[in-house]
């Protein structure tokens, strides 16, 4: 190694003393930001979101939520739909009471036909028997002659029975005319009125029909035409029920 001496307090032409010559120059430090990164102790950790640290085992305290507001706008709503259906339900379970119910026998309070041959009043087509019946007074096909029942309170209705003839045997049946179409006329508690025509088979026996009616008040049946007319021979009714149910 050479070593360049020069007098004390002296340099030479680049500034440097005889002692730059025997102590190296110090390294040049450079810092990172790795460095300058905090150090955390063992077993510390982060919060996501957060530069807060916890101690190892340490539970962080979880951020306090706003009240939520959709679950008890939601039961508000369904409280404030069940009061205003109230009203409504009776009717509504009432009404599917009635379509999958058996309906029941509805007779009614009073009646009376057009007219009746004697010992054939209008009561006999509703008193529960089949072997007596109405007939209108004169012979023929009896068309326009008809039956009206009243009920008391208001009645939904929805099958109508009818035995035609004298009677439900077969060997009576035969004696007298038969109806062979009727015109059911329904009257509601509030005027309104609705009809169906009825067509019935020349046979004896119970023969079931469809008359659905709500809020009736009265029902009139009219003879429109008859089988087994002639001379001396009147269109006979054995028996008439009504099924439904009280409104």
């Amino acid at each position: 190694m050479r070593l360049l001496v020069v007098p004390a307090g002296r340099s030479d032409e680049q500034g440097r003393t005889e002692f730059d010559e025997l102590i190296p120059p110090a390294p040049t430090l450079r810092l990172t930001a790795g460095h300058l990164e905090e150090r955390r102790p063992i077993g510390a950790r982060l919060v996501r979101g957060t530069a807060k640290a916890h101690a190892a085992g340490a539970r962080p305290r979880r951020r306090r939520r706003g009240p939520r507001l959709g679950v008890p706008l939601a039961l508000l709503v369904v409280l404030a739909g069940v009061w205003f259906a109230l009203p409504h339900l009776s009717g509504l379970l009432g009404f599917a009471k009635e379509e999958t119910g058996a309906p029941e026998s509805m007779p009614p309070s009073a009646c009376h036909g057009s007219s009746a041959a004697p010992g054939h009043a209008a009561g006999a087509a509703f008193d529960g028997f089949n072997n007596r019946y109405w007939a209108p007074k004169d012979t023929g096909d009896g068309a326009g002659e008809y039956l009206e029942c009243d009920f008391d309170q208001p009645v939904r209705l929805t099958k109508m029975v009818v035995f035609s003839g004298t009677s439900a045997r077969t060997d009576e049946f035969l004696t007298q005319a038969r109806p062979a179409r009727i015109t059911a006329e329904l009257t509601a508690k509030d005027g309104s009125t609705t009809e169906r025509t009825i067509r019935l088979a020349d046979r004896a026996g119970q023969q079931t029909f469809d008359v659905r009616g709500s809020q009736t008040v009265r029902v009139r049946l009219t003879l429109d035409s008859a089988f087994g007319t002639g001379k001396g021979r009147r269109v006979a009714v054995a028996e008439i029920e009504f099924f439904g149910h009280r409104s």
